[in-house]
């Protein structure tokens, strides 16, 4: 697999795409925030591509993936972030 080259030393190409995919997911506005403010465009202006867009984001499997993947991209978080806290105390 190919390997990129960080400040950090050397990270395989899948893990920094993967780590650039988890920060978009934790950082970018949930799907309810995105249903939100469609639902806002549909009450102020009936077009039927915002209604259509509104029904697509206030689709319960949507919301459920959403949440499921910034659950997941959390959970990673937690885990490096422990693993980081290992090595710290190793060296101590």
């Amino acid at each position: 697999m190919p390997q990129v080259r960080t400040y950090v030393g050397v990270v395989d190409e899948a893990e920094a795409s993967g780590q650039v995919w988890r920060d978009e997911v934790r950082t970018g506005p949930t799907a309810e925030q995105d249903r939100d403010a469609l639902a806002r465009l549909v009450e102020a202006d009936s077009d039927p591509f915002e209604v259509e867009l509104y029904e697509l984001a206030a689709d319960p499997q949507v919301l459920s993936i959403d949440r499921a993947q910034r659950s997941r991209a959390g959970q990673y978080a937690r885990h490096v972030r422990r693993l980081q806290e290992r090595q710290q105390h190793k060296g101590c």
